[in-house]
């Protein structure tokens, strides 16, 4: 571990613009009973990080209230969901072997203990993230992967985006031989769903921009679709025997103009809303063709084992779009909203 008891990082002192994200030097944190102290060597942006500084989410009964992503945030925060790292120490209870590991971090919060436990909270928002030099995570949360072959910035762009596509897949329960159809598909999770179904040996149908068609095609779909003309059209035309299961980041009106390329007994999985949280759909889609709609948060404790046995042998690449230093996170953020990069954003303390 570092001498110093000090360390950089970048947090946010309240709700608002990257004008809230403000460089400090604070104490490095000292692993707690059941934790570890990791040493970051790279962090992922992710939308979570935007929607938290803006305190987008709302709340129950409040959609328009500030708030994180589960409820108030405790300002000043230090983000960032997406670690990956050398454990430098550990806190009483857990094994000293795993000093010096290369490790992933699971961040989520979970609500219970068991392996199918649902997310509550997230690394980032409901406790300092990865935003800094060092973070602590409880030890059950870390996920070695001294043996992986993907670069630090790779690892760190898997725990939120393709923990939540590999979440959405196995909600999903996509198949192979099945056909998925992706939405949104350029972007840090609509990029994992297309890596992730290719791999599983279904055939993928993704939804871009224009000129980010090819990249999407060279991630493993097998057709894409441009967003600007007529969707639905496309998508009949691409799979003209209809949809086993829908991946959808985007909502809004894809989901009512989607829903009849369903195959009897398809899945229509939504993880974002892109497009708008308001939707509309002839119900009728549903009981007389046993189609189903599944909401996905984030992923379980079984899908991030899954993750991290991916990650050990290289069974997904990430696409890394740019990089910048801790210092520039304002700057980063700023580029993850225009929206106009493939693949994931990180930062190196």
């Amino acid at each position: 571990m570092s001498a110093s008891q000090f360390m950089r990082a970048v947090r946010i002192t309240g709700h608002g613009g990257p004008e809230v994200l403000e460089p400090a030097e604070v104490a490095v944190p000292a692993p707690r009973a059941g934790e570890v102290l990791v040493r970051v060597a790279a962090v992922a942006l992710n939308n979570t990080d935007l929607w938290t500084r803006e305190g987008a989410y709302g709340r129950p009964g409040d959609p328009k209230a500030l708030s994180g992503w589960r409820g108030p945030v405790d300002f000043p925060r230090i983000q960032g969901a997406d670690v990956a790292g050398r454990v430098v120490a550990v806190g009483s209870g857990v094994e000293g072997s795993l000093v010096g590991r290369r490790v992933v971090v699971d961040p989520a919060i979970y609500d219970t203990e068991g392996p199918h436990a649902n997310p509550v909270g997230l690394m980032g928002s409901e406790r300092d993230g990865g935003y800094a030099e060092y973070v602590t995570a409880p030890a059950k949360r870390v996920h070695d992967v001294t043996q992986s072959p993907l670069t630090d910035d790779q690892l760190a762009a898997l725990p939120t985006a393709y923990g939540t596509a590999l979440g959405m897949i196995e909600r999903g329960r996509l198949r192979k031989g099945e056909t998925a159809l992706v939405s949104g598909a350029s972007g840090g999770v609509g990029l994992a769903l297309v890596q992730i179904a290719r791999a599983r040996g279904a055939r993928v149908i993704a939804i871009s921009s224009g000129p980010k068609i090819d990249a999407v095609r060279e991630a493993g779909a097998h057709a894409v679709i441009d967003r600007a003309g007529d969707v639905t059209e496309q998508i009949r035309t691409a799979a003209p025997g209809g949809i086993d299961v829908a991946l959808d980041i985007v909502a809004g009106e894809l989901v009512g103009e989607g829903m009849p390329l369903l195959r009897e007994g398809g899945r229509w999985v939504v993880a974002g809303a892109l497009g708008g949280y308001g939707v509309t759909f002839d119900v009728r889609r549903l009981y007389l063709h046993n189609a189903q709609v599944i909401g996905s948060a984030m992923h379980t404790p079984t899908h991030f084992g899954l993750l991290m046995d991916l990650a050990r042998r290289a069974g997904v690449e990430p696409v890394i779009a740019a990089a910048f230093p801790l210092d520039q996170a304002a700057r980063a953020q700023e580029e993850l909203s225009r929206r106009g990069h493939v693949g994931k954003i990180v930062m190196h303390p």
